[in-house]
């Protein structure tokens, strides 16, 4: 029976050249004002082999501190310690605009990196993301705005976010280079991109595929469902718990999918290198797979 083993091995981020870890860390709920609690975070993301750090300009909007926060905190950090940047492959997204909600032309990206860049404190970044389809802007205006950032050195790649398989070849159709990431919600409880051609085409075109809310929002670790019961199991004969396993059962797709690890939590961020000790069996994944769809598969 042939069994599903996973990497700890770091590999290219889609034809970008950049090399990345097969874990990510984002900064989707990283809030507050602790510099020290933040780069105790960053230190257990580092320790636990994670180089690939994802954040957006607008998450912390939803916190006291607004639009912008997450990357300000996370620029505080850096700036304390010089020898971070050169140790993490840097993402963040723009385009979310509440309450318009979506703003994609181009001067407004192009003033959406610079104040990103302002507040993480750095002076480019690895991979620059269009956070969701703007439907008023041409997809030939935001690739305008992307080839620009290349061009000017501030972003060393380009990737979306929340694109359909069209969205992403209507905006790479414009681009002078190629999209080298796409950023679905994927996990045993979200199971679209396994369908609508989102890993299909990532597979074919040699596109990193990094997965936001690889844990179900949080219900695969809190045991609240029959997936999270099998991921349980699963993970308890390899040493690890339902969330780790549930990572693991994302890496094993065939497009190397790189997990977000959404936890602000130093102990959590650490367990998620067992993720690579867990084994699948095809039998095992597709009970997953169908526990999550609460369906069977034809």
């Amino acid at each position: 029976m042939t069994t599903l083993r996973l990497s700890n091995q770091p590999r290219a981020l889609g034809k970008s050249g950049i090399m990345v870890s097969p874990l990510a860390w984002g900064m989707w709920r990283l809030a507050g004002d602790d510099v020290a609690a933040v780069r105790a975070l960053i230190d257990a993301a580092l320790e636990a082999g994670i180089t690939l750090f994802d954040t957006a300009d607008i998450y912390g909007f939803d916190t006291a501190a607004g639009f912008g926060s997450a990357e300000a905190l996370f620029g505080r950090a850096l700036a304390e310690d010089g020898t971070l940047r050169d140790r993490m492959v840097i993402a963040t997204k723009g385009g979310i605009l509440p309450p318009m909600p979506y703003d994609s032309s181009r001067a407004y990206l192009t003033a959406a990196l610079d104040d990103s860049l302002r507040r993480m404190q750095v002076e480019t970044v690895d991979l620059y993301q269009v956070h969701r389809r703007d439907l008023l802007t041409h997809p030939h205006e935001v690739a305008g705005a992307l080839d620009a950032m290349v061009a000017s050195g501030k972003v060393r790649s380009v990737g979306v976010s929340n694109h359909s398989p069209a969205e992403f070849d209507a905006l790479q159709a414009f681009l002078g280079q190629p999209i080298v990431a796409t950023q679905p919600e994927f996990s045993a409880l979200h199971t679209v991109p396994l369908f609508d051609g989102t890993l299909d085409q990532a597979m074919a075109r040699d596109v990193a595929v990094l997965a936001w809310s690889p844990l179900g929002g949080g219900r695969l670790a809190r045991g609240d469902h029959p997936a999270a019961a099998l991921l349980a199991k699963h993970g308890a004969a390899f040493g690890v718990d339902a969330g780790t396993a549930a990572l693991a059962w994302v890496m094993a797709h065939p497009a190397r999918v790189i997990p977000i690890v959404g936890s602000q939590n130093a102990v959590r961020i650490a367990a998620a290198a067992g993720a690579y000790r867990v084994e699948w069996t095809r039998e095992q994944w597709y009970a997953v797979l169908q526990a999550g769809m609460g369906a069977t598969l034809p």
